[in-house]
C-alpha cells in the first residue's frame, strides 16, 4: 500500500492548516492544488498575512512548493496618505538595531522599494521584516545588495561542517558546491522546512552573494509498500 499523499488530502490539509493558523483570515483564500504544488488566490489585509498564509502551507506534509498568488487590499480603515506611510517606513528603518544605516526606502502606492548596501544577507532580511508588518504596506521589493567582497577558500567546507552539527541536517544527503561567490545546494532533505533551513545555514558563510538551492524534498514515504 503506496503512502503516497494526494493532492485531495494536500487540499484539505493546508486548508485545515489556514484555519488552524490564528494571523489568518482563512474564509478569504482560495486553495489549489496540482502535484503537490499549492496555490493560493484571494486577498487578505496585509502583508504580513500573506506571509503567513504561506508559510503555514509550507508546513504540510506533501507540499512541494506554494505558488503565492494572494492580492494585498488594506482595509479603508488602514488607509493613510503617502507621507505619513513613508515617515513610518523610515522610522521602522531606523528604530531596527540590526540594520545599518545605508538602508533606505522609496514608497510609491503602498509598495515600498529597499536600496542601497549591506554586508550580510540577514541584514536584507531584517529590513524587509521591518517594514512589511507595517499597515497600508502592500508589497516590499528588496532591491538591497551585498558588498563586493570575495569568499574564503573553505567556504564549501564550513557549510559542511555547519550542517553536520545541525540537528535537523546532519543525516540529510547535501552536496555543497562554490563558485565565485554563489553556492549550490544539492541533494535531496526530508520537508520543505528543512530546504529552507538548509538554505538559511548557507547564507551565514562570509560574502556569501547568491545561493541557487536546488534541493528536492523526499521523505521516503513514497517508495514504501505493504
Amino acid at each position: 500500500m503506496s503512502a503516497h499523499i494526494s493532492d485531495p488530502e494536500i487540499h484539505a490539509s493546508v486548508q485545515d492548516e489556514l484555519e488552524w493558523t490564528p494571523e489568518v483570515d482563512a474564509a478569504g483564500i482560495g486553495v489549489s492544488v496540482e502535484d503537490g504544488v499549492v496555490t493560493l488566490s484571494g486577498e487578505t489585509d496585509s502583508l504580513w498575512e500573506q506571509a503567513a498564509a504561506a508559510k503555514a502551507a509550507l508546513r504540510v506534509r506533501g507540499v512541494r512548493t506554494v505558488v503565492n498568488a494572494l492580492e494585498v487590499h488594506p482595509p479603508d480603515s488602514w488607509t493613510f496618505s503617502e507621507t505619513d506611510l513613508a515617515k513610518a517606513v523610515d522610522h521602522a528603518l531606523l528604530a531596527a538595531a540590526n540594520l545599518p544605516d545605508s538602508v533606505r526606502a522609496e514608497l510609491r502606492q503602498g509598495e515600498v522599494r529597499l536600496l542601497g548596501t549591506v554586508g550580510w544577507d540577514y541584514e536584507r532580511r531584517a529590513a524587509e521584516r521591518a517594514v512589511e508588518h507595517i499597515r497600508g504596506v502592500r508589497r516590499v521589493t528588496n532591491l538591497l545588495t551585498l558588498e563586493p567582497r570575495p569568499t574564503a577558500a573553505n567556504t564549501a567546507d564550513r557549510i559542511r561542517s555547519a550542517f553536520d552539527r545541525d540537528a535537523r541536517l546532519s543525516r540529510a544527503d547535501i552536496r555543497v558546491s562554490v563558485n565565485g561567490r554563489t553556492v549550490s545546494l544539492g541533494g535531496t532533505v526530508r520537508t520543505w522546512g528543512d530546504r529552507i533551513h538548509a538554505e538559511n545555514i548557507a547564507w551565514r558563510a562570509p560574502y556569501v552573494a547568491a545561493v541557487d538551492n536546488l534541493l528536492t524534498v523526499h521523505d521516503g514515504r513514497a517508495r514504501r509498500s505493504a
